[in-house]
């Protein structure tokens, strides 16, 4: 199952080449910055599929600002409402219809460790996302729930030029050893990894897929 905003025809492309390989696929529209809404994801996740095995909290909001001064108290909400509080809601309502071996994964990000100052509010909830994460995985150890986290590097998604300026927008990617941007199937193995049996003994770990820049 897949939430998404209002991405409409990505969501439906997606549908499609997940069943296009039989598997089933729901794609359901709504706004995760309210907690009913994230409830009834996973009350539709329960009743579609029967049981949740793995949960990817990966939706995000940034926005790059010059200047504190140009941060609404709305944008800030915003923002934590989608990175955090969301997180936070959907697993929580997910924990409990988790058996052992399942798993919860965050997309955090290089600015959990290292904040770009222009990313304020994003790099502050990605911090607080990758604590949460250490945090919930000493939690869930006893029940066999893992939880991890994996943080991108400059990835190529519609988030860049939707939230940066033009000359940023140009370079992006260039600042790492690689000196290009990831596309975001680059990201994938990491995912599969981590949902896997084959990652058993791999909890409150984060993943830094970053194009050969070191996460501190």
């Amino acid at each position: 199952m897949i939430s998404y905003l209002n991405e409409e025809s990505d969501a439906q492309e997606t549908k499609r080449l997940v069943e296009k390989e039989g598997r089933k696929c729901i794609a359901v529209a709504g706004d995760i910055q309210k907690e009913q809404h994230c409830r009834s994801l996973v009350d539709r996740a329960l009743s579609e599929f029967g049981k949740i095995d793995i949960l990817v909290n990966n939706a995000a909001f940034q926005m790059t600002r010059e200047s504190l001064e140009e941060i609404t108290s709305e944008e800030f909400d915003r923002t934590f409402k989608t990175n955090v509080y969301a997180t936070f809601w959907l697993t929580r309502e997910s924990v409990a219809f988790m058996s052992p071996g399942s798993s919860i994964i965050i997309t955090v990000s290089v600015n959990s460790d290292m904040p770009k100052p222009t990313l304020l509010p994003y790099a502050a909830t990605k911090g607080a996302l990758q604590n949460f994460a250490g945090g919930l995985a000493q939690l869930l150890a006893e029940r066999g729930v893992r939880v991890n986290c994996v943080a991108p590097g400059p990835i190529w998604t519609p988030l860049i030029p939707a939230t940066m300026p033009v000359e940023q927008v140009k370079a992006f990617g260039s600042q790492v050893p690689m000196k290009r941007p990831g596309q975001p199937a680059e990201l994938a193995a990491v995912y599969v990894l981590l949902a896997s049996d084959d990652a058993s003994y791999i909890s409150g770990a984060t993943i830094a897929v970053t194009g050969g820049k070191p996460i501190i």
